[in-house]
This record gives C-alpha cells, sequence and structure tokens, in this order.
C-alpha cells in the first residue's frame, strides 16, 4: 500500500509549539486521507470536539481543516453537524461518466495527434509494480482502491497531459468512498491487475486503437455498466461501514 497516503498523525509532535496554521495544515492532510480511505462512517457526524481529542490539537486548527474540507466536497452539512460526503447515485453517475471521458481521452489524444508519445518509462516503471501483484495477487481489501486509482493516474501521466491527470485524480478522490467497495473478492481483484495489465502493455507497444478499446471495457462499456457496479459497491459500503 502507498504509505504516504495512509500516513497516521503524529499526535505527540502535533502538540509541539507549532503555529495553528501549520497544524490545520496537518490537521486537513490526515483527515483528508482519513476521509477518503473511509474511515468515518456516512452517518457518523464529525464534530470538532472529537476531531481535536483524536489528534491531540485545540478546536481552532480542526475547525480550519473541516472549512477546506467543505470546500473540497469532502464532507458536508447534514442534520446534526458535518458528516463525510458520500455521492447519491444521480451524482454518481456524473462523476462516473467524467472519469470515463477522461480515462480514454489519454488514449485518444495519442491516437489523434501521431506526435503525442506516452511515456514508456513511466509505462514500464507501473507495469513492474503490477508484474508483481499478478505473481502474488494482494487480498481482497477495499484499499485496493488507492492501488487502482495509481495505475489510471500514471496511464494518463504517461500521455503527456498534465491537466488531464490532475483533473482525472480529483474525481476519482471523489468517487473513491463508493468504489473502494467494488474490490471485496480475489475474483475481482485479479481481474483487475489481468485487466491493468493488458492495458498497459496495448499502449506501450503503440497499440492505441487496442489500447483504447481494452481501456474503455475495463471503466465500463456502456453507463448502465457503471451504474451498476456503482450501486453495488453502495450497498456493500452500507453493509460494511461499520466493520472497517
Amino acid at each position: 500500500m502507498d504509505a504516504e497516503l495512509y500516513t497516521q498523525l503524529d499526535t505527540a509532535s502535533a502538540t509541539a509549539a507549532r503555529p495553528v496554521s501549520s497544524l490545520a495544515e496537518t490537521v486537513y492532510a490526515t483527515l483528508r486521507n482519513a476521509l477518503l480511505d473511509g474511515e468515518f462512517g456516512p452517518r457518523e457526524s464529525l464534530t470538532e470536539l472529537r476531531l481535536a481529542a483524536r489528534f491531540g490539537v485545540s478546536r481552532t486548527p480542526v475547525r480550519q481543516a473541516l472549512v477546506r474540507l467543505n470546500a473540497d466536497g469532502l464532507v458536508e452539512r447534514g442534520d446534526g453537524g458535518l458528516f463525510a460526503t458520500v455521492p447519491n447515485l444521480t451524482q454518481l453517475k456524473d462523476l462516473y461518466e467524467l472519469r470515463v471521458t477522461l480515462e480514454l481521452r489519454g488514449v485518444a489524444r495519442a491516437i489523434e495527434d501521431s506526435s503525442v508519445r506516452h511515456d514508456p518509462s513511466l509505462l514500464t516503471s507501473e507495469l513492474e509494480r503490477w508484474y508483481a501483484m499478478r505473481e502474488s495477487p494482494p487480498p481482497p481489501d477495499p484499499r485496493f482502491v488507492v492501488m487502482d486509482e495509481r495505475f489510471h493516474a500514471e496511464l494518463s501521466r504517461a500521455s503527456g497531459n498534465p491537466a488531464l491527470t490532475e483533473a482525472l485524480v480529483a474525481v476519482s478522490e471523489r468517487i473513491r468512498r463508493v468504489r473502494m467497495y467494488d474490490f471485496l473478492t480475489r475474483d475481482r481483484v485479479e481481474t483487475t491487475i489481468t485487466e491493468h495489465i493488458e492495458i498497459m502493455e496495448l499502449v506501450r507497444d503503440g497499440r492505441l486503437d487496442e489500447g483504447y478499446r481494452a481501456l474503455h471495457a475495463h471503466v465500463g462499456d456502456s453507463m448502465a455498466v457503471v451504474m451498476e457496479r456503482a450501486q453495488r459497491a453502495m450497498t456493500q459500503m452500507a453493509l460494511h461501514a461499520d466493520r472497517l
């Protein structure tokens, strides 16, 4: 697992004599990761007092962090306070559609413009990670979604448009809380590994039309398939909300 995405806050150092702005940045980054990692249930109130105790800080940096997270769309105000944002099906449909568009665009731009070349070093480096996983597949775990996101981000980054990759990463984070529950079976994890390797090998070898079709099939041939997967993931999220 990518350690930087799950680094826990060192509360001892956090309570040292540091500026409030620095504490707020630390609390923001750690709380943001916790939200993306699904550590808070959809009905769990994010109170300043409880979070301040959790992080060993005063309520001021927590309040500042929550304001930023609200602006990011990761927390929302409901009855009784602030809660982790969980997109409804209509919002998910829009976000999934955007994700599919961004995913495919990275390969399409290379098909349309012969001067666009995917960076072979990025492709090779990421492929090595997935070859290793093919040899020793990780167990089913909702947090496998982080590795899945990295694959898609690296494939996009290799196409050479940083703005496209930035947009893809942003939308992927917004649907992570739901998508993470799509990786609860060994078959799903192993199929994902196989498909990732196939897609990246096709792109690496310059077989872009085939790579585009394989990527399209991987992220969803139709919106009906995408929404079926999203609905299934939301059901699993509700069933597992208190277990992670």
